[in-house]
C-alpha cells in the first residue's frame, strides 16, 4: 500500500512551515483586501527552487519539442507526489492560491507547451512556469459553461494572414492580472458549418492588445486569493504566429487539448480536496476536545463523535483516491475521463460536507471568520462547480462507460 516516504514527510514539514510563516499572517489580506497572491506564490517558488525547477524542466520539454520527441519521459522521471504534496498543503489554509498556481504555470504554460512550436514556447511559457508571467487559460462563456466545446461562441475569423477574435470570456482565474491569455475559439471560415461541429482552434495572447480587455476581479462567494474576472475581444487581431502550432491542424487540436486538461483539472480536485478535509478535520478535533458544554468536553457527545467519525471516513477515502492516483502516474497511467470525473465528483463532495460539519461542530465560532473553517467552506464550495459540475460528472462518467 502506498504511504509518504522519508523524502515525503520532509517536504511536508517544509512546505508547513513556509506556510505558517508565510501565508497564514496574510491571509486578510488575501480574503478580505483584494491582494493579489502572486507575490506570496512567487517567494514560494523561490524559497524551495521551484523556479530553477521550473527552468530545467521547461529546457528539458525545449529539447524533445525540437527533436520531435513525443514521448512523455519528463512525467515518468518526476515523482507527482512533489507536486500534490504542496498541493495539498497549500490547500489546507488557502485553495485559492492553488487555482491561481495551477491556471498559470498548468493549464496555460502546459497548453502552450503542449500544442505550441519551439518558438512559441520560448516566447510565451517559460515565462508562466517560472511565474515571472501570470497566465489565465480562458475557455469558459456565460452560455457554455458546463458545455465548453459545443457552445463555444468566440470566433476567429481568416483575414489574409491575420485572424480577427470576437467574444467574450468568464470565470476566468486571474483574467484580472494575467499578462498571457491562452484563449480558444472556433473557427468561423464561411462555410457555414453548424458552429457546434467548427473547429476549435487555440490562441495565446497578451495583455495590452488592441480590442482585448480584462475585467476588474469579480466579487465571489469563495476562494478570495484567486482572482477570477471577464475577458473581451473586439476585433483582436493576431498573426499566425499567436495561433499554437502556427496552424489549423495541430496535432491534438484544440478541442483534444481542453479535454486532456480537464482529466489533469479533475483529478487535481482531489488532492485540493484533501487539503481541506485534513484541516477542518484537524480544527474540528481540536474544538471537540476543548469546548466544554455542561462541564463535559463536546467530543464526548455521541452526535459530535458520529461527525467526527464521518469526516474521518471521508479523509481516509480521498486520501487513498489520491495515493492511487500518485501510483498510477509513477507507473506511467493517466486515468480514464471516467476515472477523473468520478474523483472530482467524489473528493469534491466530502471537502464540502466535511466543512460544513467542521462548522457545526464549531457552532457560533464556525460561522466566524477568524476560526478559519468559515473560509475554508466557502473555498470549497466551488470544487462541485469548476472543471465541470457534480451534474456534468454524472453525465461524463456514464458517458465514459457506455462507450468503453
Amino acid at each position: 500500500m502506498y504511504e509518504w516516504s522519508e523524502e515525503h514527510r520532509a517536504l511536508i514539514d517544509v512546505v508547513r512551515r513556509f506556510v505558517d510563516e508565510e501565508i497564514r499572517p496574510h491571509l486578510d489580506d488575501l480574503e478580505h483586501h483584494g491582494v493579489p497572491p502572486f507575490e506570496i506564490l512567487r517567494k514560494m517558488y523561490e524559497v524551495f527552487g521551484l523556479r530553477t525547477m521550473a527552468q530545467e524542466s521547461f529546457q528539458r520539454q525545449l529539447e524533445r519539442k525540437i527533436a520531435g520527441d513525443e514521448t512523455s519521459s519528463e512525467r515518468r522521471n518526476y515523482d507527482p507526489a512533489l507536486t500534490l504534496i504542496p498541493t495539498i498543503e497549500l490547500c489546507r489554509v488557502s485553495p485559492g492560491l492553488v487555482t491561481s498556481l495551477g491556471v498559470s504555470t498548468g493549464l496555460a504554460a502546459g497548453t502552450i507547451n503542449k500544442l505550441g512550436t519551439p518558438a512559441q514556447m520560448e516566447r510565451w511559457a517559460l515565462d508562466l512556469m517560472t511565474l515571472d508571467k501570470v497566465g489565465a487559460w480562458a475557455i469558459t462563456e456565460p452560455d457554455s459553461g458546463s458545455d465548453a466545446l459545443g457552445g463555444m461562441r468566440t470566433s476567429a475569423q481568416r483575414d489574409g494572414d491575420d485572424y480577427v477574435l470576437n467574444g467574450q470570456k468568464t470565470w476566468i482565474t486571474n483574467g484580472p492580472y494575467a499578462d498571457t491569455i491562452v484563449l480558444y475559439a472556433k473557427l468561423d471560415d464561411g462555410s457555414g458549418e453548424e458552429i457546434r461541429q467548427r473547429k476549435v482552434l487555440t490562441f495565446v495572447l497578451d495583455r495590452g492588445m488592441d480590442g482585448l480587455e480584462q475585467s476588474k476581479p469579480m466579487r465571489k462567494m469563495g476562494q478570495h486569493a484567486s482572482p477570477t474576472g471577464e475577458i473581451f475581444l473586439g476585433d483582436v487581431r493576431v498573426g499566425r504566429e499567436r495561433l499554437l502550432g502556427e496552424s489549423e491542424e495541430t496535432k491534438g487540436g484544440g478541442r483534444q487539448s481542453a479535454k486532456d486538461n480537464f482529466v489533469a483539472e479533475r483529478a487535481g480536485v482531489a488532492a485540493m480536496s484533501l487539503g481541506i478535509i485534513e484541516e477542518c478535520t484537524r480544527l474540528a478535533i481540536d474544538y471537540a476536545k476543548h469546548r466544554t458544554l455542561w462541564g463535559t468536553p463536546i467530543g464526548e457527545f455521541q452526535l459530535i463523535q458520529l461527525k467526527l467519525a464521518q469526516m474521518e471516513v471521508a479523509r481516509v477515502n480521498v486520501r487513498n483516491l489520491v495515493f492511487a492516483h500518485i501510483e498510477r502516474a509513477n507507473d506511467g497511467a493517466t486515468p480514464s475521463f471516467a476515472e477523473a470525473s468520478a474523483m472530482k465528483l467524489y473528493a469534491a463532495q466530502a471537502a464540502c460536507q466535511v466543512a460544513d460539519d467542521a462548522i457545526q461542530i464549531l457552532g457560533g465560532n464556525g460561522y466566524i471568520a477568524e476560526y478559519r473553517v468559515e473560509q475554508l467552506s466557502r473555498d470549497a464550495r466551488v470544487l462541485r462547480i469548476y472543471a465541470g459540475t457534480d451534474e456534468m460528472q454524472v453525465i461524463a462518467i456514464a458517458k465514459d462507460l457506455i462507450r468503453s
